[in-house]
């Protein structure tokens, strides 16, 4: 399994070239940002690409997609910081096979990875529990609200409506949900149109006179 490392940090590569290679893995090469990456996907046609999101210049996710043109048969793994939803959505989108922590343990990372060249989906417990509740609570929230209302929603714009109902501002919706607060705003705006209002007051009223 040959693997191309693409992180800004050189420590960061040096100790994930250090712990692949003991475990059987080939590092055919490093790139320290994504235009170098894209590169070096296209000449070395890795097996596999371990990839950073946060880096300077072109950033892992804007990449991505371009990475697996430049190697249509190498899987790519996201190795990030960043558990946000918005990122993750974004990473399988662009062709992403897994979606990994850094706080993941070097055992478990190897585990994954191993994995993955076996058809499988590397997704870190984290991440899982998180995309688990998201449901779960998506559920909630379609049971919790009129079909009046809920039938014009999308199941994210429910989710954001009843966090509303709670009483919750924008940052506090932003980090129940996992994501930006422009995203929540965004959600706002667009369930504010359907219901036909003007105001997260107004949107309460109606849901409160749907509710009887």
């Amino acid at each position: 399994m040959r693997i191309l490392l693409v992180d800004d940090h050189p420590i960061t590569r040096a100790a994930l070239s250090s712990l692949l290679e003991s475990h059987g893995f080939t590092v055919a090469g490093e790139a320290a940002d994504g235009e170098e990456a894209i590169d070096l996907a296209r000449r070395l046609l890795p097996d596999l690409v371990l990839l950073d999101l946060s880096m300077p210049g072109l950033d892992g996710l804007s990449a991505l997609p371009r990475i697996r043109e430049a190697a249509p048969d190498a899987e790519v793994v996201v190795l990030t910081a960043s558990g946000t939803e918005e990122n993750l959505l974004a990473a399988i989108r662009g062709g992403a096979a897994g979606y990994l922590l850094k706080s993941e343990s070097p055992e478990r990372i190897v585990g994954f990875l191993r994995g993955v060249t076996q058809g499988e989906v590397a997704l870190s417990g984290q991440i899982a529990r998180r995309l688990f509740e998201q449901v779960r609570e998506g559920d909630r929230a379609t049971g919790a609200v009129p079909e009046s209302i809920a039938s014009t929603l999308s199941a994210r714009e429910l989710e954001v409506l009843l966090l509303l109902d709670q009483h919750l501002g924008t940052d506090e919706i932003a980090q129940r949900l996992i994501i930006s607060e422009h995203t929540v705003r965004s959600h706002v705006k667009s369930l504010l149109s359907k219901l036909g209002v003007s105001s997260r007051r107004e949107a309460l009223e109606k849901l409160s006179a749907a509710r009887g």
